[in-house]
């Protein structure tokens, strides 16, 4: 995705590592943290429609949470804000796309990842050698 030609305002951070015996990537930066640093970017911004908020923070949370249950946790997250849209990007250890879970009357969840596609404008996957990154713009009225 090409959203460095149109960005304004560029905020990632890296997700903490924990200290002592654990590897993998720290689970602080929860869906609630990572709402959080988006309400923030996005109140620099000025007055923006309440219903796209609402899609940004949802978006935010499904990543975040995908990247906790289906990626080894967040390895960095990020948020670009263009002209029209506000991009979140969430990366994680695991190499594997998203992909649409099928529908499992007795298996709760699998609605994630059809609403990050529903809500955005465009997403991508950047895939790495040591995960991968999710981009998810949505659109804005500024």
């Amino acid at each position: 995705m090409n959203t460095r030609s149109e960005t304004r305002t560029r905020t990632t951070i890296a997700a903490p590592r924990t200290v002592g015996r654990s590897a993998g990537p720290s689970r602080l930066l929860t869906p609630a943290q990572a709402r959080q640093l988006v309400r923030q970017t996005l109140g620099a911004l000025g007055p923006l429609h309440a219903a796209q908020v609402e899609d940004l923070l949802l978006v935010t949370s499904e990543l975040v949470t995908n990247a906790h249950r289906h990626g080894g946790g967040v390895t960095s997250f990020g948020i670009a804000v263009g002209r029209d849209r506000v991009t979140v990007s969430v990366a994680d250890s695991s190499g594997e796309p998203p992909r649409p879970r099928l529908h499992d009357e007795l298996r709760p969840g699998g609605f994630g990842w059809p609403i990050v596609l529903r809500l955005c404008r465009e997403v991508t996957v950047d895939a790495r050698t040591d995960g991968k990154t999710v981009h998810a713009a949505v659109a804005v009225d500024r």
